[in-house]
């Protein structure tokens, strides 16, 4: 079995999220606990693992997504690799339809050369600051607000995009805030860089203490800068030490990422599945 590493929400190797990535033969998934410890033995933030449906349902592809302890109900960089990966390896092209835990989900595949995510937009609801998220955090934030089911982070906004670069955590600390992760943004400091906003996500509940690129937050990002600046097309910099770029459209209850993808390592697992 073909096992992938692909990095995405990036044009070059070696930056961006990296995800691992396996196409399984149709039929059922194999026993969660076989894919989990794929996913520890890999030990990236998240391995998505995918296998063709029949025909004429409302989706082409089932995919679930593991991080190195436990299944998640959504990833937006592990599904744009997967999407690179069934386009590369001439599986499918153009428009994909994956059920997941988080619904239907459409990737499409463009003649530039990106791809394209229409996940749901998360729902924010303003909250107060939970008790030790300062200190955990290391900084004071401007508002805070809940991320709905689907994504599971709160989303934390600070005074600049300098205080989010130096943010150092208290992990263990901050594991116990919420019920994914948090995601910390602020507005770009200079829009001629290329980004209008700015983030990064700390996830140690699920094993990831920083993550270096995550599609389903821009699901929250995307709604939350798009009514501070006034605009539905906008490009968010998660500035993690590997960087990428997601830019993201906000359609109302659909919000679409796009990126690019780079296929770094193919190998074979010969433990099996």
């Amino acid at each position: 079995m073909k096992i992938r590493i692909v990095d995405a929400f990036t044009d070059r190797p070696f930056a961006g999220n990296p995800a691992g990535v396996l196409l399984l033969d149709s039929g059922p998934f194999p026993a969660p606990d076989r894919l989990q410890r794929v996913a520890a033995e890999l030990n990236l933030s998240e391995t998505a693992f995918a296998h063709p449906l029949p025909p004429g349902g409302e989706a082409d592809w089932a995919l679930r997504w593991f991080t190195p302890t436990t299944e998640v109900d959504l990833c937006g960089h592990a599904t744009l690799a997967t999407a690179h990966v069934l386009r590369t390896t001439g599986a499918a092209d153009g428009t994909v339809r994956f059920a997941s835990r988080s619904g239907v989900l459409r990737t499409t595949a463009r003649p530039d050369g990106t791809l394209t995510l229409d996940f749901p937009t998360a729902p924010l609801t303003p909250v107060a600051v939970p008790p030790g998220l300062v200190e955990a955090l290391g900084a004071s934030p401007l508002s805070v607000h809940d991320t709905g089911e689907n994504v599971g982070d709160l989303l934390v906004e600070l005074a600049d995009e300098a205080a989010v670069r130096a943010l150092r955590p208290d992990f263990p600390a901050l594991a116990s805030c919420s019920r994914r992760g948090v995601i910390a943004t602020a507005v770009a400091a200079d829009p001629a860089a290329g980004h209008d906003f700015v983030s990064r996500g700390f996830f140690p509940r699920v094993g990831i203490d920083e993550d270096p690129v995550t599609g389903s937050a821009h699901t929250a990002l995307a709604p939350f800068w798009s009514a501070r600046l006034g605009r539905a097309d906008l490009t968010g910099l998660q500035a993690s030490a590997r960087s990428g770029l997601v830019r993201t459209s906000l359609r109302g209850e659909r919000t679409w990422l796009t990126g690019n993808a780079v296929t770094v390592v193919e190998g074979e697992l010969l433990a099996g599945l």
